[in-house]
């Protein structure tokens, strides 16, 4: 992904709201299974790390990626943004960005 693909997603994720919560489990399997299914329907998604978990914005970003095999976009403080394009109906095309 290049550094001008990266600032196209970052710009559409700017309006999105968190629908990942990074709790006190840490990245657990369900978690990783609602980031599957939020990404093969969305895309790009938000994700935030609440206080009383045991792992910062960082490496909970970076452990969803390896599991889903998705790519970072970007962290900030305690919120991170993910990209996969969807295997079935692919809607953001990072050729055309």
């Amino acid at each position: 992904m290049t550094t001008g693909q990266r600032a196209a997603l970052r710009s559409m994720a700017n309006g999105l709201e968190p629908i990942l919560h990074v709790g006190k489990d840490g990245v657990g399997p369900n978690l990783c299974k609602q980031a599957w299914d939020a990404l093969e329907a969305r895309e790009l998604i938000k994700g935030t790390v609440q206080t009383n978990a045991p792992i910062d914005a960082k490496e909970a970003c970076r452990q969803i990626c390896e599991r889903v095999h998705a790519e970072p976009v970007q962290v900030i403080g305690r919120r991170f943004v993910i990209y996969k394009p969807s295997r079935e109906n692919p809607r953001i095309r990072l050729e055309e960005l």
